[in-house]
């Protein structure tokens, strides 16, 4: 029987371009709306609309964020709106997943949010790093751990490259455990092994970088990915006794083969696969509750294919 699975889009997302022919656009996300909608997997998804309550969202972004970066944010307007409304959006699906409304979710948004930290900008300009502004995904976590007494949230991130700002801001936090696989040294130059947290959160951050070291020079394959999975993630969770309540994906497909900012060689296979792997751990730890959020993909024909194939995942695993 397929999972209910939720997919979160709205048009305003294709509002927010950084400038002409940047591989961040709005063809991203017109390409991947397209591709779910021709193929006809959109009439199996359970439709969630992004908040609209600007108030409650901006509430939940301080518990992540500055005001002073938000600010920072809000003053670039039609970013800014965009910026929110993304979070708005993950934030709905959250809610419905935690309400039972759907088993899990697929969050087709933009701007991305991994990279974002709290910046110290002043001079009224918004500054956006890794062309991110907001951290969805963290701002997720906080969000179901606040509004939904959830307490522990697995974060997983295949984006090629690492979640910096996701990182930063759980690397003390117990309650929230932080996986990620991605290319080294790639952009931000952050991700290392020896990161594993600190204080009270020490052992909870796990970085995997591709290929291992037994193969540094190598293609990264989908063996490599699920390897990461099974060999890495399963025996740390293990050892630190953590046990999801909520599954976050920083779905990120810049990982994917004839990405234009990436040199991975992952399938579409690869991600249903691995997709298929976190509902299965799902299911036997937190119900099969899982949100997923778009992050990087900039050939958008591969970015909307790998995210079909994710979705699909998501609706048959």
């Amino acid at each position: 029987m397929p999972n209910r699975t939720g997919y979160l889009y709205d048009d305003i997302f294709l509002e927010h371009e950084l400038e002409p022919h940047h591989p961040e656009s709005p063809l991203r996300l017109a390409a991947l709306h397209a591709v779910v909608s021709e193929s006809g997997l959109l009439k199996k998804l359970v439709p969630i609309a992004p908040l609209g309550d600007e108030n409650i969202i901006i509430r939940q972004i301080a518990a992540v964020h500055t005001h002073r970066h938000i600010e920072n944010v809000r003053y670039c307007r039609t970013t800014g709106t965009v910026a929110v409304r993304a979070v708005g959006g993950i934030m709905a699906a959250v809610d419905a997943v935690c309400k039972g409304s759907v088993d899990n979710a697929f969050c087709a948004l933009r701007p991305p949010g991994h990279h974002a930290h709290n910046n110290a900008n002043n001079d009224g300009f918004c500054k956006g790093e890794g062309f991110c502004f907001f951290n969805n995904v963290a701002i997720a976590a906080r969000h179901a751990q606040a509004e939904w007494q959830l307490k522990n949230i697995l974060i997983i991130d295949w984006d090629y490259h690492h979640g910096n700002g996701t990182e930063d801001a759980f690397y003390d936090d117990p309650t929230v455990f932080y996986f990620s696989t991605h290319r080294l040294p790639a952009y931000p130059g952050t991700g290392y092994p020896v990161r594993r947290g600190e204080g009270a959160g020490k052992g909870y951050n796990l970085n995997v970088p591709l290929p291992s070291r037994d193969r540094p020079y190598g293609k990264v394959t989908d063996e490599d990915l699920l390897a990461a999975f099974n060999n890495h993630l399963l025996p740390q969770l293990a050892a630190v006794d953590f046990k999801p309540d909520l599954i976050l994906i920083s779905a990120g497909f810049d990982s994917r083969i004839d990405d234009t900012l990436g040199d991975f060689s992952i399938t579409d296979e690869g991600f249903y696969h691995m997709t298929g792997l976190v509902v299965k751990f799902a299911k036997e730890t937190c119900g099969g509750k899982i949100v997923s959020a778009l992050e990087g993909g900039y050939n958008p024909e591969g970015l909307a294919s790998a995210a079909k194939a994710h979705i699909k995942g998501l609706l048959e695993s």
